[in-house]
């Protein structure tokens, strides 16, 4: 079968017999549908859309021409400065973990005011840390988070329970507790809890070999301790709240280099750090937690799935989706959150056989190294899977920037526009924004990325 040839938007333009700019006018408009873009960003657009356009502007001399409904929530949405530069985005419980290359909540609140209404339900099909869920409860929704690392489903669930004052209570009792321990420290004497000598405690820890390559003897001792005191908790909530803590300084007190750099260097934690780091984390974490129990309503809840969204999750139905998915070659999360994840009692290896956009998976040497293609194969399944769970007409926004494969670009919104195209999703709107400068996320070796696209794709 022969392909059909693709036309680009001048061609277009002279074929319906209007200046470009008009045509670009109506594109933007909606007035006539978006076409899908190759790998550069460029248009494409197929001899029938063409002839539907050239139909179009014919229909201005009285005739009839198909044409799609403008909606007045995506020219809101073109209105917005995306970029957001002095914005506060650690409100509420946003800030108990850190999480590399989340997005900044002020662009899922945005997306979900314009693009549903209450009561709906909002889903983030690479959920992260909860950004898209959290925003969603406090502008009273319900809410759908889906990731296959169970540290980022750990963090979600941590980050969007509302808690009872009596679990309020339990959380005071553990501050009095860790308060004990930090008072059984003796930094002067280098003698913490079992005369200065390594892994007696009896608290669980990962194996010794990782225990002595990233970690002070000290460090794991009292890590070890906490652990043991949030192992004793029956409340299961109060568990995952207390873990989240517990993994948020791990790579603080760690000897790995930071959240985006998986090398070891030599670090000042002293005896009663780590404790001291985790209570100071723990309280903020508290005082944030009652203010987010005051503001979510009981009717709006938040479901989290840690499963690989391959597999095609059995979920709810879902009213918008927002997400921001993994840039191909940008970051490696099993590796960068490899401690974490042996802290909290996960095998690292089994979220990396899945992990999409893997540095690691598009960097390799082998023959079965991933490419662009791999990237819009993913998203091909995917699409086939959320258009039985998206409802008619409604959303599902992407936002991502391009990638580096081999030194070249890759228009990543465009992938994925395309493998939505091929399941029956058009393209409604495409905005950009620049990246905070100072946001530390990619691996510099394959080029800074500094703006990122708001891809909008509607369900037909």
């Amino acid at each position: 079968m022969q392909t059909q040839k693709k036309l680009s938007t001048q061609m277009v333009a002279d074929m319906a017999g209007v200046h470009k700019d008009t045509l670009l006018r109506w594109l933007r408009e909606g007035v006539v549908n978006e076409p899908a873009r190759d790998r550069r960003g460029w248009r494409e657009f197929a001899p029938s859309e063409a002839n539907k356009i050239v139909a179009y502007a014919r229909a201005g001399e009285g005739g009839v021409a198909e044409r799609v409904s403008p909606d007045p929530a995506i020219d809101s949405l073109r209105e917005i400065e995306w970029d957001f530069t002095s914005a506060k985005t650690t409100y509420l419980t946003h800030g108990i973990h850190p999480y590399p290359a989340k997005f900044i909540p002020q662009i899922p609140n945005a997306l979900i005011q314009e693009l549903s209404t209450v009561g709906d339900t909002i889903a983030d099909i690479f959920c992260g840390s909860g950004t898209t869920l959290l925003e969603a409860l406090q502008l009273k929704r319900n809410a759908v988070g889906i990731d296959a690392n169970p540290l980022a489903a750990l963090i979600s669930r941590a980050k969007t329970t509302a808690l009872s004052d009596a679990q309020f209570n339990l959380l005071s009792k553990h501050v009095t507790k860790c308060e004990s321990l930090l008072s059984e420290v003796r930094p002067s004497e280098g003698d913490l809890f079992y005369g200065g000598m390594p892994f007696l405690s009896d608290g669980p820890r990962p194996d010794r070999e990782i225990c002595e390559f990233w970690f002070l003897p000290h460090v794991v001792e009292e890590l070890a301790e906490l652990k043991k005191l949030i192992s004793r908790f029956r409340d299961p909530q109060i568990s995952e709240f207390c873990s989240a803590i517990l993994s948020s300084i791990i790579v603080k007190v760690s000897k790995q280099d930071s959240d985006t750099r998986y090398v070891r260097r030599e670090k000042s934690t002293g005896p009663g750090d780590v404790v001291q780091n985790y209570l100071s984390q723990l309280k903020s974490g508290i005082s944030a937690a009652r203010e987010l129990s005051d503001i979510l309503e009981d009717r709006f809840a938040c479901e989290v799935y840690c499963q690989n969204i391959l597999e095609t999750p059995e979920t709810k139905p879902f009213d918008l989706v927002v997400c921001s998915p993994p840039y191909p070659n940008a970051y490696s999360y099993h590796l960068y959150h490899r401690s974490r994840l042996l802290w909290l009692g996960h095998d690292p290896e089994e979220f990396k056989k899945v992990e999409i956009g893997s540095h690691r998976k598009y960097s390799s040497k082998g023959k079965n190294r991933a490419t662009e293609e791999t990237f819009q194969a993913e998203f091909t399944t995917i699409f086939r899977w959320l258009h039985g769970r998206l409802r008619d007409n409604k959303y599902a926004c992407f936002v991502i920037g391009d990638s580096t494969l081999a030194g070249e670009r890759i228009d990543n919104a465009s992938l994925i526009a395309e493998a939505g195209k091929a399941a029956g999703f058009r393209e409604a709107a495409r905005l950009e924004r620049v990246i905070n400068a100072h946001r530390k996320s990619f691996n510099p070796k394959i080029g800074k990325i500094k703006t990122e696209k708001i891809l909008i794709l509607q369900k037909a």
